[in-house]
C-alpha cells in the first residue's frame, strides 16, 4: 500500500538525521559544534521517526489509532520545545564552567610538530 511506502520513506530520512548527527557529534573538534548536530538532527531525525510512527498507526483509521496518533505528534511538539531549551541550557553551562570554543590554529604555532 501507499501508506506503508511513505512510513518507509519518512522512516529512512529519520535514520539518515540521526546517523548524520552522529557521525556530527563524533567529527565536530569541541564541545559547542558537537551540539549543534545533537540538537538540530536529533530532533529532525525525532519528527520524520515518529511521524512514520503516527502515518502508521493510522493504517486502521478508527478512535484508538487517532489518540495514538495525537499522543505521538504531542511527543514531537513536547522535543521540538524542550530540545532547544536544553541545549541552550547546556551551552550556557559550558561558558559558566569556562570553556573555551575550538579555535584553528595558524601554521608554525603549537600544531607544528616538524621541528
Amino acid at each position: 500500500m501507499l501508506i506503508n511506502v511513505v512510513v518507509i520513506i519518512l522512516l529512512g530520512i529519520g535514520l539518515l538525521f540521526f546517523l548524520a548527527g552522529a557521525i556530527g557529534i563524533l567529527r565536530f573538534p569541541d564541545f559547542y559544534s558537537r551540539l549543534h548536530p545533537a540538537g538540530k538532527l536529533d530532533t529532525m531525525g525525532l519528527l520524520m521517526s515518529m511521524s512514520a510512527m503516527a502515518l502508521y498507526t493510522l493504517h486502521d483509521f478508527n478512535l484508538n489509532a487517532v489518540l495514538t496518533s495525537l499522543k505521538i505528534m504531542l511527543i514531537v511538539v513536547f522535543v521540538f520545545i524542550t530540545s532547544p531549551t536544553a541545549t541552550h541550557a547546556i551551552v550556557d553551562a559550558g561558558v559558566r564552567a569556562g570553556l573555551s570554543p575550538w579555535t584553528k590554529s595558524e601554521e608554525g604555532t603549537e600544531n607544528d610538530l616538524s621541528v
